[in-house]
């Protein structure tokens, strides 16, 4: 689950490019970051994983988008859905969304 917040050796190689592979480098997930990582340094790295497990989560969605993309897939199939059942035709079929709903 969290292979990738703690390495598997340490020594002190691990320790001088341990932040090679961050995301503080202009990355947009630099705030989520830090708050995943001083929760886990206040609590541990083992009982860090219970206690910020929506920290974890936030971080994980920031890197992967994995939420967004199942919304999208799910507003796409049920649009499918509809267009097979004939509920949508013509010009509503694939239509663009308002200007401001974003």
């Amino acid at each position: 689950m969290l292979y990738f917040l703690s390495p598997f050796f340490l020594s002190p190689f691990t320790d001088i490019t341990g932040g090679i592979h961050s995301h503080q480098m202009l990355g947009r997930c630099a705030q989520q970051e830090m708050a995943l990582l001083d929760c886990l340094e206040a609590y541990g790295f083992g009982r860090g994983v219970k206690k910020c497990s929506y920290l974890i989560d936030d971080f994980r969605e920031c890197q992967t988008h994995m939420k967004q993309f199942r919304r999208f897939y799910e507003m796409r199939r049920e649009r499918d859905r509809q267009i097979a059942a004939k509920k949508l035709c013509g010009d509503k079929m694939y239509c663009s969304p308002v200007v401001d709903s974003y």
